[in-house]
């Protein structure tokens, strides 16, 4: 395996330092289905049968992963919960980390699980303690899917294993993608070969199914999948010059093919684009009122950097920034969001949010007329 990669992409790097390739060119030959997109912006830089629906197989678990992550993020669970395993999640089919019913595994070991040796049974066994039960679960993920704006997903379980109606698209599969990498503790997890973990009293080895983290430098991430009806499928990243990639492919015909069309997409990707950062979420700020806040006046910063995903060669870049504040009222915690930029791009729209950065505290009787009469003073001043 190893031999054969390395002799992939040396031929990969030796092509596309004689050559660009056009975008016209198939650079997912091997794939049914595949999509590369610039992971800030969602910009698509190529696609391929992207709206199709097909099995995911184990690409799943990116979705199983997100919710996981944002339980972990709302405080719902903790790394260190003990999670009892339950006949269900123990009997599962397919890769495994072998959990034993009624024992306790934490919930950091079934991610590493889910994500670094796609683990059927952690996933069912996280999408239990998280959703109450399988079936919750998979209702959240649904409802996640369509908030995120996917609209040929339907998820039947959290693992990926072939279930009639388990479908989605590549473009879907960017979408929930692209949320999962904003979370640091996921791409570390993902872009990890191998780890020891305790399962049931028993020292674990994990090897990752993705193989590219060896022998493709920069891939940091996320989540390969095959089953006989879904081909070789993988999700993968990566960051270079300032630019992250997310890629995905589906339906390929072998575990190398799968790797050597993620390598074209991304040498394709970077050879022929670029970002420009328009503004910095740390140099761009402005203020708003909130009549019913201790300190009406509130400062507001970007939540991210504004980057433009800019073909090379081109010169003249347009582009237009609109605002709009929304009707807040205190209290606001930390990193609450008060209104959003609209960057119009290519006749594309793109929306960052506009966040507080502090804890924004309601207004006591005393402050409410203390305010009131700042007001009064500097209104006649003013006149």
């Amino acid at each position: 395996m190893g031999d054969i990669m390395k002799k992939i992409i040396t031929l990969f790097l030796l092509i596309f330092m004689c050559f660009r390739v056009n975008a016209s060119v198939d650079l997912a030959k091997y794939s049914k289905e595949a999509i590369l997109v610039e992971a800030s912006t969602g910009k698509v830089l190529y696609e391929k049968n992207s709206n199709e629906k097909r099995s995911p197989a184990s690409m799943t678990k990116i979705m199983t992963l997100l919710l996981t992550m944002e339980a972990l993020d709302s405080g719902k669970i903790k790394l260190d919960d003990q999670v009892l395993i339950s006949k269900n999640a123990s009997s599962m089919g397919g890769t495994q980390i072998f959990v034993e019913e009624n024992t306790k595994v934490p919930v950091e070991n079934l991610i590493k699980g889910i994500g670094i040796a796609s683990a059927n049974d952690a996933a069912v066994a996280i999408a239990e303690y998280i959703g109450g039960t399988e079936e919750n679960f998979v209702s959240m993920m649904n409802e996640r899917a369509r908030q995120l704006g996917c609209k040929n997903t339907t998820f039947k379980n959290p693992h990926g294993l072939d279930e009639d109606g388990h479908l989605t698209t590549a473009r879907d599969l960017s979408l929930i993608a692209r949320e999962l990498i904003k979370y640091p503790f996921a791409l570390k997890i993902t872009s990890t070969y191998e780890d020891y973990i305790d399962v049931s009293g028993e020292n674990h080895w994990l090897v990752n199914t993705n193989k590219l983290l060896r022998f493709y430098t920069g891939i940091d991430g996320l989540k390969t999948g095959y089953t006989d009806k879904a081909g070789y499928c993988l999700t993968a990243t990566m960051e270079r010059n300032n630019m992250r990639l997310l890629s995905i492919v589906m339906g390929a015909d072998t575990k190398d093919n799968r790797s050597t069309d993620t390598i074209s997409m991304m040498e394709y990707g970077y050879s022929s684009y670029g970002t420009n950062t328009i503004l910095n979420k740390n140099k761009y700020s402005g203020t708003i009122k909130i009549n019913n806040a201790k300190k009406r006046e509130v400062k507001y910063y970007l939540d991210d950097d504004v980057k433009l995903v800019v073909k090379k060669g081109v010169k003249d870049v347009n582009y237009k920034i609109d605002k709009k504040i929304y009707n807040v009222k205190a209290p606001l915690k930390k990193n609450s969001k008060v209104g959003k930029l609209i960057v119009t791009y290519e006749n594309k729209k793109y929306e960052y949010d506009l966040i507080v950065r502090e804890n924004i505290k309601k207004s006591t009787y005393l402050n409410t007329v203390e305010n009131n009469l700042k007001d009064v003073i500097t209104g006649s001043l003013t006149k």
